[in-house]
């Protein structure tokens, strides 16, 4: 992504920037060498994720749990006077449990696929808003040129000059947020110091069907889990109130809530159908998107060699160049935020259907 960005020498004399904005260019350039000096871990995305289900403290959290039910559950059943509803119970904290842990990794690693991305991305900005700085700067010396030369007006050199200062602010923004961003994802994986964070790789195609992950949906999310334990709970309690020797109240009540309990379970089915059907809407348009970038970045590739050409020939300027390069760097950016999107759908889509979807989670 860091494409180089040539400045031209021109023989015309043009006038400086402005002194503020020469002191804003400044302090940029400065804080990049800055941050340049700092000792960097390097990390990649699959190392991040394993990092993070490795020791992360919710996963921690989720396993201890589950070695707490298995404790229970065995405690109870080995237990002579265990009645039948404190069995019930155990069996249902076990499974829910041990649900809990697979969730919790898909949770995880979307969470870190979320923040790697947004901390990554940030590192582009920065070196593209670098880049449009430096033309914004070339195109602003040229517009003051012509001015003096009576080819363009001073409108036309207050246009130039906002140009430049949008962009410089632009940047001096980007170069704020990366070390916060870096600062959260280091925070998340129990690291300390900067971040050097890898491009991400190619994402993995979705090769399965959404009917393939409607199958068996139920048994692989804690929501409708926790509703179907429900009903289980409270189709027992019928069954336990429906003799001769409990108040009719008491089973009239039992049924009520186990009519309830149906209730909440079908509007948790329908919405994990829902869920499920938009997150796979969205990774396949997230992989039309790549498409889409990856000619847009060669179209953008082409009209830079042809106008290195036309330079070549004297039929273009230096600047037209600089213009091109920065356009195939935006076009870069563009590819990589749409290359992010689709893992970030990706990571969503596994959460949603409970199995991973991205190969991160081992």
């Amino acid at each position: 992504m860091n494409t180089a960005i040539k400045n031209s020498a021109d023989n015309t004399s043009v006038s400086r920037p402005k002194p503020a904005l020469t002191t804003l260019l400044l302090t940029l350039l400065l804080g990049s060498a800055a941050q340049g000096a700092v000792a960097q871990t390097a990390l990649d995305l699959p190392a991040a994720v394993a990092r993070a289900l490795s020791s992360g403290p919710d996963l921690s959290t989720a396993r201890a749990n589950l070695q707490k039910a298995q404790a229970t559950s065995a405690a109870t059943a080995a237990d002579p006077t265990s009645l039948i509803t404190g069995k019930l119970s155990a069996q249902q904290g076990l499974a829910s449990a041990a649900l809990s842990v697979q969730a919790t990794r898909l949770n995880v690693m979307s969470s870190v696929v979320t923040g790697y991305v947004a901390a990554y991305e940030t590192a582009l900005k920065v070196d593209l808003n670098a880049a449009q700085v430096t033309l914004n700067t070339r195109q602003l010396q040229i517009t003051q040129a012509r001015a003096k030369a009576g080819t363009a007006t001073a409108l036309d050199v207050t246009k130039a000059q906002n140009s430049l200062n949008t962009n410089a602010q632009e940047l001096a923004d980007a170069r704020a947020q990366q070390p916060i961003l870096e600062a959260q994802l280091a925070k998340t994986l129990g690291l300390s110091g900067d971040l050097k964070l890898v491009a991400l790789p190619r994402a993995t195609v979705l090769s399965t069907s959404l009917a393939n992950l409607q199958s068996g949906l139920e048994s692989r999310l804690s929501s409708v889990q926790q509703a179907a334990q429900g009903v289980e709970s409270a189709r027992q309690q019928v069954d336990l109130s429906n003799n001769d020797y409990t108040p009719a109240r008491t089973l009239q009540d039992a049924r009520t809530a186990l009519s309830n309990a149906e209730r909440t379970l079908q509007d948790a089915q329908k919405s994990a159908q829902t869920t499920l059907r938009d997150g796979y809407r969205s990774a396949q348009n997230a992989a039309q998107q790549v498409g889409i970038a990856q000619a847009a970045l060669s179209a953008s590739q082409t009209t830079l060699v042809q106008t290195q050409a036309r330079l070549k020939a004297g039929t273009a300027a230096a600047v037209d160049v600089q213009t091109a390069q920065v356009s195939v760097q935006q076009a870069q950016l563009t590819l990589s935020q749409a290359q992010d999107g689709l893992w970030k759908a990706l990571a969503g889509l596994s959460v949603a259907s409970g199995q991973d979807l991205t190969g991160l989670v081992k």
